[in-house]
């Protein structure tokens, strides 16, 4: 069984602005009941995300996911953004850095990308070749090995799978969150308290048996949550797959960390691989 008396999965948005329709929060409690839509008059700010998070961390040991990666690929190549000077080379203290670079609106992080260190990202064609900017982390690799789909490279900024914005804006977040919330794996999960990890929905659409399908519907939601062994979810609206995609991600949080002994300790996580690139809640 899981220390953890409650769930909850944020389905991010790095876009530009102060409040974001791609948000969306979901949270469950450990006892197999339905998730729950944490809903707002308005679409939810970042910065209410992380206002939300510490208060409700203090609540009851909570375990919460976000979809962005954590940190970008550095095993492969020894540096986050080769031949720049001055790099941290740990994710915290990049998360510091990068923090340091922006100052776009709702912890925004496009200007790092568009401005501060454009080189390293790929905008479209005019760029040059896709392959020459695209690199991926230790646990993307292990979950394609696994016959998972490849997750979006935190180097590519184009289309509406990537994932970059979303990663360094919540990096901003993480550098925020450090020291008051554990962030796992970059500190060992605590005997106590709540912990933030990073997820990616398709890996439990996978375990529910479906093909990492986008879900838009009560139907297909519920059926994804009845196979991660969770009650049906009752909503009072068809949801989009912002918000299907954190329901579903919550409960099989739950699902993982209750059943899965090794949940926290994957094959391949090493000591400078937690440290530097971390490693995604779910790849075991």
């Amino acid at each position: 069984m899981s220390r953890f008396q409650r769930f909850a999965a944020i389905d991010w948005s790095g876009a530009k602005g102060s409040r974001h329709k791609g948000v969306a929060v979901a949270i469950c409690e450990a006892d197999g009941a339905a998730p729950k839509l944490v809903e707002r008059a308005k679409p939810w700010s970042r910065s209410e995300v992380l206002e939300w998070l510490l208060a409700t961390s203090k609540e009851a040991p909570t375990l919460y996911g976000f979809d962005f990666s954590f940190a970008p690929p550095i095993v492969e190549r020894g540096e986050y953004l080769p031949g720049e000077p001055g790099i941290p080379g740990t994710a915290r203290e990049f998360w510091a850095y990068v923090d340091r670079c922006c100052a776009d609106e709702d912890l925004g992080a496009a200007s790092f990308l568009e401005q501060v260190h454009r080189r390293h990202f790929y905008f479209g064609i005019a760029d040059g070749t896709k392959a020459d900017f695209v690199r991926f982390r230790q646990c993307d690799a292990r979950l394609n090995a696994q016959g998972g789909r490849k997750t979006a490279s935190a180097y590519d900024a184009i289309g509406a799978a990537q994932v970059a914005k979303a990663s360094f804006s919540g990096m901003r977040l993480l550098h925020r969150l450090d020291g008051k919330v554990a962030i796992w794996p970059m500190e060992p999960l605590p005997d106590s308290g709540s912990a933030v990890v990073e997820i990616y929905t398709r890996i439990y659409l996978r375990r529910a048996g479906l093909q990492g399908m986008k879900l838009r519907s009560r139907a297909e939601l519920n059926i994804a949550l009845k196979a991660l062994g969770s009650a049906p979810a009752r909503l009072r609206f068809e949801p989009d797959d912002h918000q299907t995609d954190a329901l579903v991600t919550a409960a099989g949080m739950r699902a993982l960390a209750t059943s899965e002994p090794h949940a926290f300790t994957p094959e391949g996580l090493t000591r400078e691989i937690a440290a530097t690139e971390g490693w995604t809640f779910g790849i075991l």
